[in-house]
């Protein structure tokens, strides 16, 4: 994994350029029409959840989706350790992600999360938090399967960070086909003049003005 971590610290996310391949790209954008892969589908204006389509990969995983799941997630147990360290929490995280899935697995999080995202011209994403059972992991992925201004135009990434008695604070993600964004599922710690604070997160996706965007998410926990 490549990439500049350190920038969770400062920014609140950061981004692995290239972690995919073109090919790999579309390898994984081609399994939308694979509907045995999926447990599920979920329509975001149903639900009020913004417009487009994503569905939940069924266990097993494509291999391609339980690689990234386990091989991302090492260093960033490593961060959301040392995360809870510093907010003072008794929360831990183990080396492995076969480990901290068989903690979900106990308390009755058991369906996996991995999801692919398919927006269309006027599709959107509203702002939100990725939370699902007792157990969150703090860190997700989102891996941009298509290439801005060829494949779609509009459809950008963007965080908004609440910080305690001050307005909110934007951040468009700038990503190219391939690169994934590293960011908080739910807060993360912020530095202060009397010391570390939580800071709220939410993620959604502007609207797409014209083509197709897809998105690989890489959640960590699971869901009841």
């Amino acid at each position: 994994m490549t990439g500049d971590l350190a920038t969770l610290n400062t920014d609140g996310w950061a981004i692995l350029p290239r972690l995919l391949t073109p090919d790999a790209c579309n390898d994984v954008q081609a399994m939308w029409d694979t509907l045995p892969l999926f447990r599920s589908e979920v329509n975001m204006a149903r639900h009020g959840f913004g417009q487009g389509l994503y569905r939940y990969f069924a266990d097993p995983l494509p291999s391609p989706v339980a690689a990234l799941r386990s091989d991302l997630y090492p260093a960033l147990a490593a961060i959301a350790n040392r995360w809870t360290q510093t907010l003072g929490t008794r929360q831990s995280y183990p080396e492995t992600h076969a480990e901290y899935r068989a903690r979900c697995h106990a308390a009755g999080q058991t369906r996996p999360t991995p999801l692919l995202l398919r927006y269309g011209p006027g599709d959107w994403n509203a702002l939100h938090q990725d939370l699902y059972g007792e157990h969150v992991f703090p860190l997700q992925v989102a891996i941009l399967l298509s290439e801005p201004e060829r494949d779609f135009t509009g459809g950008e990434f963007v965080l908004t960070e609440q910080r305690p008695r001050m307005q909110s604070r934007a951040a468009v993600v700038p990503l190219r086909q391939g690169d994934a964004v590293v960011f908080p599922v739910r807060e993360r710690p912020v530095q202060g003049s009397k010391g570390p604070y939580r800071v709220q997160m939410r993620h959604g996706v502007s609207k797409l003005h014209s083509g197709e965007r897809f998105t690989l998410g890489i959640i960590f926990h699971d869901a009841p």
